[in-house]
């Protein structure tokens, strides 16, 4: 069993930053491939940006590409979603997930897709307003 935390939500204005992060619970962390989704007022949840066990590969939806960075640190059971270069569109609630590996190599590809990701957090607000 994995449990989630995010934390890092909040207002920012266009053009800032936002920090969140994820904190797991469990032995399994470093077994996980962790990704960021979020899901804005009557849309669905997409991906946002994933991140592999080994921390080897990352993957960016073109709509946050070279604006947001995800990174972890598995000695801290944690993952990052750090934002910047904020728009409006960026306001969702953000949530957090984990994929328990089944003994992929470090540059395995985490799953794109929310059904490829059984554990998830409570999610964090994160609005863009000036």
């Amino acid at each position: 069993q994995v449990q989630l935390v995010e934390a890092g939500g909040g207002l920012a204005q266009p053009g800032g930053s936002l920090r969140l992060s994820c904190a797991a619970s469990g032995h399994t962390f470093s077994r996980c491939d962790m990704a960021w989704f979020r899901q804005a007022p009557g849309k669905e949840r997409d991906i946002v940006t994933s991140i592999n066990w080994s921390g080897g590969t990352k993957y960016y939806a073109p709509s946050v590409k070279g604006r947001f960075n995800i990174s972890r640190d598995n000695a801290k059971k944690t993952v990052y979603l750090e934002m910047n270069s904020l728009k409006l569109e960026d306001t969702a609630v953000y949530y957090c997930a984990a994929a328990l590996t089944l003994g992929g190599g470090i540059w395995s590809q985490p799953p794109r897709g929310a059904s490829g990701y059984t554990y998830w957090g409570q999610g964090t607000q994160v609005t863009v307003s000036s």
